[in-house]
Parts: C-alpha cells; structure tokens; sequence
C-alpha cells in the first residue's frame, strides 16, 4: 500500500509540475511565469481553486481538466488505499479473535470428551464389577 501510495503522489507531482509548466506556455498571457503556473496547478490538483488565476483560453482550460481530474483521482484512491489497510487490519483481527475461539471450542470440546471417557470408564467399572 505504501508502494501504491507513493506512485500517486509521484503522479500527482508530476501532474503538478507538468501542468503547471504547460500552463505558462500555453496562456502566458495570465500566467507570468512558471511559479504562477505551479502555483495554480498545485490548487487545482488539491480541489482548493481559490480563482486568483484561471486558464482563459481553450487549452488551457483543456489543462485545467486534466489537472482537476487528477487530483479527484489522487483523493479517490488515498482514500481507498487509507480505507483498504483499516479493513485489512480490522479483518486480521477478525480472524484472530475466530482462531482463539475456534481452539477454546476445540479445547472445550476435548475436555468433555475427556469428561464422558472418565464417566464411560466408571460406568464400565461399575458394571464389571456387578457381574
């Protein structure tokens, strides 16, 4: 999960750095330079959009998608990575907790065993020595 973990981030940097370079390029009208491109990539990818500065033409908006679509995946699948290691910690519980059980059952169900053995024996005895 960790190794899953990090490919996104890495991902989602890379998104960062990308469409913020590409940006710059593609509306330097609005985008000055490459920090301000950073700048709105990084609160685009993280959903904040605060609209200080916005993509005015057709590419750049095309960019901006690709950018907002990246950071829901990235939340999405943060989520289901932090999601899937609690279950996966709450079910080896689970089957702990089942494997005490099921070995208390098994040993109770010995010690009955052993219980109707001893009663069988008596009762053998008793009527062993009856005859």
């Amino acid at each position: 999960m960790r190794q899953a973990a990090a490919v996104i981030v890495t991902a989602t940097l890379l998104a960062v750095v990308a469409g913020g370079v590409l940006i710059r390029f593609i509306d330097h009208s609005e985008y000055s330079n490459v920090w301000i491109g950073m700048w709105w990539a990084l609160q685009t990818v993280t959903t904040v959009g605060y609209g200080d500065v916005t993509p005015k033409n057709t590419e750049g908006r095309i960019v901006g998608a690709f950018v907002m679509l990246e950071g829901i995946a990235f939340l999405a699948i943060i989520t289901a990575v932090i999601t899937s290691s609690f279950v996966a910690r709450a079910a080896r519980a689970y089957e702990a907790a089942n494997a005490t059980a099921e070995l208390s059952d098994r040993d109770r169900i010995d010690e009955r065993f052993d219980k109707l053995e001893e009663q069988l024996d008596r009762i053998e005895t008793t009527l062993g020595s009856q005859r």
